[in-house]
């Protein structure tokens, strides 16, 4: 079924109603709620975010907000920087999520939760930006990191979770190099006609421009796989276009992991190889940087994923406020291709609104219901939706 825009606020009280509690205290549920927020809680300086959670940050008491009022089951986190103590996710958890913010709704408790590191900041110790040297200062050296980034960990993905993880079972696929994806798509200097990374090169470097998360948790439902990532954006390279490849390949190895048979290169951080198991049930999340029509990406690698025959196949989430913002480009001469109501974020005069981030469930999971957490401009909600230029996404199951 489709829910009203209108009704979202009242929507997402309902949903809650359908959450038990057993005998031995463990939460129990006929649905689940899977979301997808892009946080944007991240800083150039390290440790930067633990010092903005210490304090009282504005931003991350709105980010909590949303959580609080659309209250998922479970929900990856897109830039939100990782730290070896995991300080700022406890930071985050005590001081804000399990505190009622304004706007919010009862304060939220996550039992469990996975983060790990990512390649974004991490030096590679070699020329990627084919600049003549390796390193440097500011963006020069964010992009001789595996992931552009200025500090390791930059950007980095958390999983909360109401369920339990099975963490001996999670895969990674942080270290899978690039070239070892059949029919890799290798960039090209147009100048040349020769590849734009020497063979040395290309051979080292990492697909996964953050990490590639196979995330197992215990639902009510039955084991749920969270297939998280955040392909890097399709954009801020040049004429060889090397991000708009690797976005590409990027969704593509969600794809080759959906599609079974024998795999001997997909092999994970820790060398088990193969594909997902064919009866098993997952949800793909993330801020995967592909707009289905509009924007630079290449389009039919998101297209793929929408149509693989082990995605389930329900209607677009929409918003109202994603549906002013459109018109509202639209009025100034940017126009999209796309429905402007299934856009999840606002990236200012230059690229409009577009359809970012994804709540992808599979088959054998049934659909209910669906959102943007995008309020009209007039509601009382949109005074917390402004904590990033993402807007959570989220998608009901039993």
């Amino acid at each position: 079924m489709r829910i009203p825009t209108l009704l979202l606020p009242m929507t997402l009280l309902l949903a809650a109603c359908t959450t038990t509690t057993a005998a031995d205290n463990t939460p129990s549920t006929t649905q689940l709620r899977l979301a997808t927020y892009n946080t944007s809680l991240y800083s150039d300086d390290a440790g930067g975010l633990i010092r903005e959670l210490q304090g009282d940050s504005a931003h991350a008491r709105k980010i909590a907000a949303v959580l609080q009022q659309t209250r998922p089951d479970l929900v990856l986190l897109n830039e939100f920087d990782f730290d070896d103590a995991h300080r700022a996710a406890d930071l985050f958890q005590q001081r804000y999520l399990e505190v009622a913010q304004p706007g919010g709704g009862e304060p939220l408790h996550y039992a469990y939760r996975y983060l790990a590191p990512v390649n974004t900041g991490v030096p590679s110790g070699l020329d990627l930006d084919n600049n003549g040297t390796v390193g440097g200062k500011g963006r020069e050296r964010g992009n001789d990191a595996w992931g552009y980034g200025l500090h390791p960990g930059q950007y980095g993905m958390l999983v909360l979770s109401r369920f339990p993880i099975d963490e001996k079972a999670v895969r990674s696929f942080q270290l899978l190099r690039w070239s070892t994806l059949p029919g890799a798509l290798r960039p090209v200097d147009p100048s040349t006609g020769k590849p734009f990374w020497p063979d040395a090169v290309w051979s080292q470097l990492r697909l996964s421009s953050k990490s590639h998360w196979d995330v197992p948790v215990n639902t009510p439902l039955g084991t749920v796989h969270v297939l998280a990532s955040h392909p890097t954006p399709p954009v801020f390279d040049g004429k060889e276009k090397r991000n708009a490849a690797r976005n590409h390949d990027e969704l593509r190895l969600w794809k080759d992991y959906l599609d079974g048979g024998d795999k001997p290169w997909l092999c994970d951080d820790q060398g088990r190889c193969g594909g997902l198991a064919a009866d098993a049930r997952f949800v793909i999340v993330g801020d995967l940087n592909n707009d289905p029509v509009d924007g630079d990406g290449r389009h039919d690698a998101i297209l793929e994923l929408l149509e693989h025959p082990r995605v389930l196949r329900y209607p677009t989430p929409t918003s109202k406020g994603a549906e002013e913002a459109g018109l509202a480009y639209a009025e100034k001469g940017i126009t999209r291709r796309g429905a402007p109501q299934h856009a999840t974020g606002d990236f200012g005069p230059r690229s409009g609104t577009m359809r970012l981030d994804y709540v992808l469930p599979s088959t054998g999971l049934s659909y209910i219901g669906s959102g943007v957490f995008w309020p009209a401009n007039e509601s009382p909600e949109a005074k917390i939706a402004d904590g990033s230029d993402h807007h959570l996404v989220w998608v009901d199951v039993r």
